[in-house]
């Protein structure tokens, strides 16, 4: 039941007459908090159906869902406005759904009215069990007795024993006419945060047309590059889903940039252009971690189903020692009284829309029932991580205090985004266990400061760090040497969790080295640091473009030739016992050409410079990129010539200051300074 966060446009349609024939009745993606105008509920279960701020049908946040409490057997139906059917014989229904079921069986399927509820007519139905858990996308085109009246209102409906059933989650309601031919562009499928090399440019399609798709040209433009146009032969029927990839493959510059994917062509025709192009923002991080996969886990000492959920868990956790974060969350169902169930617990609860025990979501994506299988967790694992985050905490065993240092490295920018620190005690043997277990493991007892967490805004290469304390008197501790700390970044809108980790315990803060600095000499690039601000480090590693280049350093310098281009340099401090501190990270542009091209730097001719609106570059060395930083090496602009050996480039918006124009050939890299008056 894995997910992965998308960066997707919808396509918000409204009632539209399009190019070809196609005309779009109804959309609803469920943003607001508020149920839509004229959307109602009716039959059974009236009061279940909540919008919630969740994404588990695959959509954006928000959807909605039908939950089982209060528990009801019958229809219920989610209701859609009327709309004027006159001359329509058949029409497309679309929408995401997702199923977290519990037990046994019931329907799931769409009806339509023209005579305000009085007579349903069924359109289409399934039955859904366990087997069907997760998510599903369905495309339908339907034909009711309806087809062709004025007054026509659609339903989702639910028929059965709602205690079989977890909740039902429901997004993207598209109700519209066929197209004759049309192949529209559905999302962009990047991750949010991408590294610099070997990027491969995803889209998902939906063919919304009567007509095949055999073949269609598409093009992906970074920025305001030239456009990389592939032509793409496939096998799309009518109302499939498809995703592809262009066979380019791209390096992109740190920073933040803007992709454009489009399609120009379908089947050698025009097609409806309406849905024909995505445009979305890729961040590229400054360098690649190791991710540690980020456990929630909902769990109950009343609830007989978890006790096997705990024993696979423990196994897993057992053979992935040092590789994951673990929080688990007592709930209070199907029996009260576990006095580890706190107004934290109810609240987090409440943010995932956790409606049973056990419940276990993974780097912040619903993974359902059941313990994490291995393959599921390494994938997790193996994804890189963008932000590090290192700490320590101590005991003052006069007063119970726990007192805590957060470290936050993030090698890539990001905004609002939020860090949840948990207290656990790794064991307890107090909760009020009727299920026949006698200790839990990773049981919260604090969120500190609470339960939302502390609101960020990351910026590439600059360190953030928090205290927090608390008088763990005032929670539920059983004992005072057996705690841990769990600390995760997360995007509260999305849930989305970039990386996570567990605290060094009952110990000093690994401080960070100080004033980092690069320098370019003549042949060699020095790197220079000073010692932390407290803490005796016993040695310090060095990375270059994230390879360790200095294991266990003793000095405060190091230096390295055969450097050329943006070198980013990270230095971390080391401490006794295995502990490290969160790296300090630097970046420079060196300006120096490498042999490979040596001979042909008579051959390149920039100019004017300075420069006031437009740089001319001439060199008898085939041109691939072009890039701009500024002295700071922050990218300003990026150009993809295409084996271009004479290049104009409009400077016009640079600030004034110096820069340096990065130049990428067939032979290696010419790096020049330049003035922009």
């Amino acid at each position: 039941m894995k997910k992965t966060l998308l960066l997707t446009l919808a396509l918000l349609l409204s009632v539209t007459i399009f190019a070809q024939n196609r005309i779009a009745y109804i959309s609803e993606h469920f943003d607001s908090e508020d149920f839509p105008t004229g959307w109602t509920f009716e039959g059974k279960g009236i009061d279940n159906w909540q919008i919630v701020k969740t994404h588990q049908a695959g959509g954006d946040p928000n959807e909605i869902k039908l939950y089982w409490k209060p528990s009801f057997e019958g229809v219920a139906r989610l209701v859609s406005p009327a709309i004027n059917l006159t001359d329509v014989t058949n029409m497309v229904v679309s929408f995401k759904a997702f199923l977290d079921n519990h037990n046994n069986g019931h329907k799931m399927g769409v009806a339509t009215t023209s005579d305000n509820g009085a007579t349903w007519n069924i359109a289409w139905e399934d039955y859904y069990s366990n087997d069907n858990q997760g998510q599903h996308s369905f495309v339908k085109v339907i034909s009711t007795p309806d087809m062709g009246k004025e007054n026509v209102k659609f339903c989702i409906f639910f028929d059965g024993n709602s205690g079989y059933m977890n909740g039902w989650y429901f997004d993207d309601i598209d109700i519209y006419t066929i197209d004759e031919l049309n192949l529209g562009l559905m999302s962009v499928d990047m991750p949010e945060v991408i590294g610099t090399k070997d990027n491969e440019i995803s889209f998902t399609t939906k063919n919304t047309g009567e007509e095949s798709i055999s073949s269609f040209t598409a093009s992906f433009q970074i920025d305001d590059n030239e456009a990389v146009v592939e032509t793409f032969e496939c096998n799309v029927a009518s109302l499939k889903t498809e995703q592809f990839s262009f066979q380019e493959k791209v390096d992109i510059t740190p920073g933040t940039h803007k992709l454009t994917v489009s399609i120009l062509s379908v089947n050698d025709k025009e097609d409806v252009k309406s849905d024909n192009v995505i445009e979305t923002e890729i961040n590229i991080a400054f360098g690649a971690l190791q991710r540690k996969p980020m456990i929630e886990h909902f769990s109950s000492p009343t609830c007989a189903p978890c006790v096997l959920v705990n024993q696979a868990m423990a196994l897993l956790t057992e053979e992935h020692h040092g590789q994951y974060t673990y929080t688990k969350f007592p709930l209070d169902y199907p029996t009260t009284g576990d006095p580890y169930y706190t107004d934290e617990c109810r609240e987090r609860k409440k943010y995932y829309s956790v409606a049973a025990a056990p419940t276990i979501f993974l780097n912040g994506d619903l993974y359902g029932n059941n313990a994490i299988v291995e393959q599921d967790f390494m994938t997790e694992y193996n994804i890189p991580a963008y932000i590090e985050l290192k700490g320590a905490f101590n005991i003052n065993e006069n007063d119970s205090i726990i007192n805590i240092n957060v470290d936050i490295m993030p090698f890539v920018n990001l905004y609002n985004k939020r860090l949840f620190v948990t207290v656990n005690e790794k064991t307890t043997t107090g909760n009020a266990s009727y299920n026949g277990e006698t200790e839990f493991h990773h049981i919260m007892m604090k969120m500190l400061p609470n339960h939302e967490g502390t609101t960020l805004n990351l910026t590439s290469g600059e360190l953030q760090q928090f205290e927090f304390s608390y008088n763990m008197n005032e929670t539920f501790v059983e004992e005072l040497n057996d705690l841990e700390v769990a600390v995760w970044i997360q995007d509260y809108e999305s849930f989305v969790i970039y990386n996570s980790n567990y605290l060094y315990e009952y110990t000093e803060h690994p401080y960070p080295v100080q004033n980092l600095k690069l320098a370019d000499t003549d042949s060699t690039l020095l790197i220079t640091w000073e010692t932390p601000e407290q803490g005796s480090p016993i040695g310090y590693n060095i990375y270059i473009n994230d390879t360790l280049v200095a294991e266990n350093h003793n000095e405060l310098t190091y230096s390295s030739s055969d450097i050329n281009g943006l070198t980013v340099v990270r230095v971390v401090a080391i401490y006794e016992n295995g502990k490290t501190s969160t790296s300090v990270i630097g970046n420079i542009l060196i300006d120096r050409p490498t042999e490979s091209i040596s001979e042909n730097i008579t051959s390149l001719n920039i100019y004017p410079n300075p420069v006031n609106d437009r740089l001319y570059i001439e060199t008898l060395t085939q041109t691939l990129t072009i890039e701009i930083y500024d002295v700071y090496g922050r990218i300003q602009d990026y150009k993809t010539t295409r084996l271009q050996d004479n290049v104009a480039i409009d400077v016009a918006d640079l600030k004034s200051g110096i820069y340096f124009v990065k130049i990428n050939t067939e032979k290696g890299n010419i790096v020049k300074r330049i003035i922009k008056n």
